[in-house]
C-alpha cells in the first residue's frame, strides 16, 4: 500500500459504534477518545511535504497515563520527527461529549 493523501477508509455510524464500543468494553479503564484542536492539527498537517499523520500510542512514565503522539508523514512514508509533533491531547473522560453514540454508557 502506498502512503498518500487518500489513505484511510470512510465508515458509517454503525461501523463507528461497533468499533468504539468494542474497544471501550475491552478497555474500561482507558480513555474513550482524544481531542485535538483544529489549529494544532492544521499546523501539523500544513508542514511542508506533509501528506498525512501517523498516530502513536504513548505512555507518560511519570504518571502512567496513556496519551497519543501525532506526527506528520511525508510522501515517502517517513515520520517528520524534525517537525511539529503533538501530544497531551484532551481525553474522555473527563472531557466527554454530552451526547455521542460513540461513547458506550455503562
Amino acid at each position: 500500500m502506498d502512503i498518500n493523501k487518500k489513505n484511510g477508509s470512510v465508515i458509517d455510524l454503525t461501523k463507528a459504534i461497533e468499533l468504539t464500543h468494542s474497544y471501550q468494553e475491552m478497555n474500561p479503564l482507558k480513555a474513550n477518545s482524544y481531542f485535538v484542536g483544529f489549529d494544532r492539527l492544521d499546523d501539523l498537517l500544513q508542514q511542508n511535504q506533509c501528506v498525512g499523520m501517523r498516530i502513536y500510542p504513548g505512555l507518560d512514565s511519570n504518571t502512567n497515563q496513556m496519551n497519543i503522539v501525532l506526527v506528520g508523514v511525508d510522501k515517502s512514508g517517513e515520520d517528520m520527527t524534525s517537525g511539529l509533533m503533538l501530544d497531551e491531547l484532551v481525553t474522555c473522560p473527563p472531557m466527554c461529549p454530552k451526547e455521542s453514540q460513540l461513547v458506550k454508557i455503562n
